[in-house]
Protein backbone atom coordinates (compact mmCIF):
# COMPACT_ATOMS: atom_id res chain seq x y z
CA UNK A 1 0.00 0.00 0.00
CA UNK A 2 1.26 3.23 -0.77
CA UNK A 3 0.56 6.44 2.28
CA UNK A 4 0.79 9.33 1.00
CA UNK A 5 0.79 11.78 3.98
CA UNK A 6 2.12 14.80 4.88
CA UNK A 7 4.53 14.33 8.15
CA UNK A 8 2.60 17.33 10.33
CA UNK A 9 -0.82 16.39 10.02
CA UNK A 10 -1.87 14.91 12.97
CA UNK A 11 -4.62 12.93 11.19
CA UNK A 12 -1.85 11.43 8.74
CA UNK A 13 0.25 10.30 12.28
CA UNK A 14 -2.90 8.86 13.23
CA UNK A 15 -3.25 6.70 10.50
CA UNK A 16 0.44 5.72 10.69
CA UNK A 17 0.27 4.76 14.22
CA UNK A 18 -3.27 2.53 12.83
CA UNK A 19 -1.64 0.75 10.06
CA UNK A 20 1.62 0.38 12.43
CA UNK A 21 -1.28 -1.49 14.92
CA UNK A 22 -2.92 -3.37 12.42
CA UNK A 23 0.14 -4.53 10.84
CA UNK A 24 -0.22 -3.10 7.58
CA UNK A 25 3.01 -2.54 5.54
CA UNK A 26 2.44 0.61 3.46
CA UNK A 27 4.90 3.02 1.80
CA UNK A 28 5.06 6.48 2.95
CA UNK A 29 5.45 9.53 0.33
CA UNK A 30 5.29 12.92 1.21
CA UNK A 31 2.46 15.00 -0.29
CA UNK A 32 4.83 18.08 -1.04
CA UNK A 33 7.73 16.35 -1.64
CA UNK A 34 6.31 14.20 -4.22
CA UNK A 35 2.77 15.61 -5.13
CA UNK A 36 0.23 13.11 -7.28
CA UNK A 37 0.60 13.88 -10.90
CA UNK A 38 -2.38 14.43 -13.17
CA UNK A 39 -2.34 11.00 -14.27
CA UNK A 40 -2.29 9.33 -10.95
CA UNK A 41 -5.12 11.34 -9.33
CA UNK A 42 -6.94 11.14 -12.05
CA UNK A 43 -6.22 6.79 -12.23
CA UNK A 44 -6.72 7.42 -8.42
CA UNK A 45 -10.12 9.01 -8.63
CA UNK A 46 -11.78 6.64 -11.45
CA UNK A 47 -10.60 3.70 -9.16
CA UNK A 48 -12.35 4.83 -5.84
CA UNK A 49 -15.67 5.61 -7.12
CA UNK A 50 -15.43 9.14 -4.85
CA UNK A 51 -16.48 12.18 -5.77
CA UNK A 52 -13.82 14.21 -7.25
CA UNK A 53 -14.28 17.23 -4.20
CA UNK A 54 -13.22 14.05 -1.84
CA UNK A 55 -9.92 14.51 -3.00
CA UNK A 56 -9.76 18.28 -2.17
CA UNK A 57 -8.46 19.58 1.28
CA UNK A 58 -11.41 21.07 2.09
CA UNK A 59 -10.05 22.63 5.38
CA UNK A 60 -6.75 23.97 4.14
CA UNK A 61 -5.12 27.25 4.56
CA UNK A 62 -4.84 26.97 0.30
CA UNK A 63 -8.06 25.78 -0.47
CA UNK A 64 -9.43 28.94 1.52
CA UNK A 65 -7.23 31.25 0.35
CA UNK A 66 -8.08 30.51 -3.43
CA UNK A 67 -11.81 30.56 -2.77
CA UNK A 68 -12.08 27.16 -4.09
CA UNK A 69 -15.67 26.41 -2.16
CA UNK A 70 -17.09 28.96 -4.92
CA UNK A 71 -14.72 27.38 -8.27
CA UNK A 72 -15.44 24.21 -7.82
CA UNK A 73 -18.74 23.68 -8.78
CA UNK A 74 -17.75 25.93 -11.84
CA UNK A 75 -14.44 23.91 -13.01
CA UNK A 76 -14.44 20.92 -15.55
CA UNK A 77 -12.91 17.79 -14.35
CA UNK A 78 -9.92 18.28 -16.36
CA UNK A 79 -9.16 21.81 -14.52
CA UNK A 80 -9.56 20.36 -10.83
CA UNK A 81 -7.10 17.59 -11.91
CA UNK A 82 -4.55 20.28 -13.44
CA UNK A 83 -5.18 22.07 -10.12
CA UNK A 84 -4.49 19.37 -7.66
CA UNK A 85 -1.45 17.84 -9.45
CA UNK A 86 -0.38 21.42 -8.73
CA UNK A 87 0.14 21.46 -5.28
CA UNK A 88 0.12 18.95 -2.70
CA UNK A 89 -1.08 20.71 -0.20
CA UNK A 90 -4.53 20.75 -1.87
CA UNK A 91 -4.83 17.23 -2.02
CA UNK A 92 -6.37 15.63 0.71
CA UNK A 93 -4.39 13.82 2.99
CA UNK A 94 -3.76 10.77 4.04
CA UNK A 95 -4.69 9.54 0.87
CA UNK A 96 -3.90 5.24 0.57
CA UNK A 97 -3.93 3.41 -2.64
CA UNK A 98 -2.97 0.16 -3.47
CA UNK A 99 -4.47 -2.51 -6.36
CA UNK A 100 -8.04 -2.37 -5.97
CA UNK A 101 -7.94 0.67 -2.81
CA UNK A 102 -8.56 4.55 -3.10
CA UNK A 103 -9.13 6.01 0.86
CA UNK A 104 -8.77 10.19 1.15
CA UNK A 105 -8.75 11.33 4.72
CA UNK A 106 -8.68 9.05 7.99
CA UNK A 107 -11.74 7.21 9.36
CA UNK A 108 -10.53 4.27 11.33
CA UNK A 109 -13.90 2.58 11.09
CA UNK A 110 -14.14 2.69 7.30
CA UNK A 111 -10.01 1.80 6.54
CA UNK A 112 -11.30 -1.21 9.52
CA UNK A 113 -13.86 -2.00 6.83
CA UNK A 114 -12.16 -1.71 3.92
CA UNK A 115 -8.26 -2.69 4.62
CA UNK A 116 -8.42 -5.75 6.63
Amino acid sequence: MLLIEYPKCTTCQKAKKWLEENHIAYTERHIVENNPSYDELKEWHEKSGLPLKKFFNTSGLLYKELQLKDKLPAMSEEEQLQLLASNGMLVKRPLIVDEKLVLTGFKETEWAEKIK
